[in-house]
């Protein structure tokens, strides 16, 4: 069974119960009872609020305040024939799913970088890090002659870093597929299609992604051109 955080299930179940017959009724449970959908405002002013227990600490996502709503961390009806616990990446629709039972996924929303449109299929997790150090890609640095400052140790990880507070390093096999999902500083590119990066989250979500998933967790990239009707 996905580990979701025994702290969110609560939630999720006492949200459910504190708002009610008519509440409920616009939103379902899981068999767990796990809400399904948007939770409410306390929830998420929570979920996006201040981390200041963090390496670098973090201010409040106030982005959320006027982002599609679509985007927010949310238990979603999902059909699909991946194992509970895999991870599937919509890069088209700017989604990641981390798999649960029954039918259901903790649905995240992604921006999505060239490096993110351009590679599909399956790979795990190879490595996770904390507020990752980064290293620009040739390409990048022929473009940005500037980015040769960081030598090959990269930049430190930090609030300035690109990779966020968080990445996951996808493999195939023993092969690294340069494929990562990652954190940002730059809130407002989620939902979005960018120039450069893989898959980036809200530094909220992705240290909530890393924390339910581990080592050798599978992932499904879907291709650019998949079916846009995914969610049930």
């Amino acid at each position: 069974m996905t580990r979701f955080l025994d702290t969110d299930a609560k939630l999720f179940s006492r949200r459910a119960l504190l708002l009610g017959g008519a509440a409920l009724a616009l939103a379902a449970c899981t068999p767990d009872g796990l809400q399904v959908g948007l939770l409410d405002d306390e929830y998420y002013s929570s979920a996006y609020g201040p981390k200041p227990d963090e390496e670098f600490p973090l201010d409040a996502l106030d982005v959320v305040k006027k982002a599609d709503k679509r985007l927010f961390r949310q238990v979603v009806r999902y059909k699909t024939k991946e194992k509970t616990g895999t991870i599937v990446i919509d890069p088209a629709n700017h989604y990641l799913y981390l798999i649960h039972d029954n039918g259901y996924a903790m649905r995240y929303g992604v921006g999505v970088g060239k490096a993110g449109m351009a590679w599909s299929g399956k790979a795990y997790v190879a490595g996770k890090r904390r507020w990752p150090s980064w290293r620009p890609p040739a390409e990048m640095i022929a473009r940005r002659p500037e980015l040769q400052k960081y030598g090959p140790e990269g930049m430190a990880g930090g609030l300035e870093n690109p990779l966020g507070a968080r990445a996951l390093y996808l493999f195939e096999g023993e092969v690294d597929t340069l494929y990562r999902i990652h954190g940002t500083t730059d809130p407002k590119s989620i939902g979005k299609s960018v120039s450069s990066g893989c898959i980036r989250m809200w530094n909220h979500d992705v240290i909530d992604l890393y924390e339910r998933v581990k080592k050798y967790t599978p992932v499904v990239v879907l291709s650019a051109g998949a079916d846009k009707k995914t969610d049930a």
